[in-house]
């Protein structure tokens, strides 16, 4: 895939002066033989490059390129002309604001004058975007182990809480089942209770004006409370 900054370097040379009536087209398809021819040579620089570039190391801080260039053992020439510098060099206070083509020919000078080929520089730029691709795929593929470790991970401990839900959720029914055969054993035994104390009160009715004996029937109005019979109790 042909990136943008090839541009800089391999497009071709537009003729600035005004080309004669008639020559027009002539010079369109001359042009476009020079673009057509440009873009093989970027081809071509490309396919020499070995496509996959080896890391010798793992990358601590992944938003440093520096670091994954040094990784993947891209050198700085003796020279030191790599597209880093090219990039320095087209950002200069010089020239970033000059046009496109004034930017092109001070960097072809300044190669020139450092004896270093174009050739060079875009088979640096190409390693470079290389080893940046290579290490997209190696950190996707890390997110993408990561997600499947953790995905199953999850469905682990999903199982588990929902096992210990269930658990719980039993733990639960039998206290509530429990409650409830207590309170039905203490009802029925309440029960027989006021029954039992029915008989005993019914008994000791036979001797007493007023019943000692406390039964769970609501007192009855003008009487006093069987649970305090007071003074004055009077036994036939």
């Amino acid at each position: 895939m042909t990136k943008k900054w090839y541009n800089y370097f391999v497009s071709s040379d537009a003729n600035p002066e005004a080309t004669p009536a008639g020559g027009a087209a002539a010079e369109n398809l001359s042009q476009a033989g020079a673009k057509t021819s440009a873009a093989q040579t970027v081809a071509e620089i490309a396919a020499m490059i070995q496509p996959e570039p080896a890391f010798s190391g793992s990358v601590e801080k992944p938003g440093s390129f520096m670091e994954i260039y040094q990784q993947a053992e891209i050198q700085t020439p003796p020279h030191g002309y790599n597209i880093l510098k090219i990039l320095d060099m087209l950002q200069s206070e010089h020239i970033r604001n000059l046009p496109a083509e004034v930017k092109k020919s001070s960097v072809l000078l300044a190669l020139e004058a450092a004896g270093v080929s174009l050739k060079e520089v875009v088979e640096d730029a190409v390693r470079r975007d290389r080893a940046l691709d290579t290490y997209e795929r190696v950190m996707q593929k890390s997110v993408e182990e990561l997600e499947k470790q953790k995905t199953e991970e999850n469905r682990q401990l999903e199982q588990e809480m929902e096992k210990m839900v269930a658990e719980y959720r039993a733990k639960v029914q039998a206290n509530t089942e429990a409650l409830t055969r207590r309170k039905e054993e203490f009802f029925g035994w309440r029960l027989q209770k006021q029954q039992e104390e029915k008989r005993i009160a019914d008994a000791v009715g036979y001797f007493v004006t007023e019943n000692p004996i406390t039964t769970s029937a609501p007192p009855v109005v003008g009487r006093e409370s069987p649970k305090n019979p007071g003074p004055g109790r009077k036994i036939e």
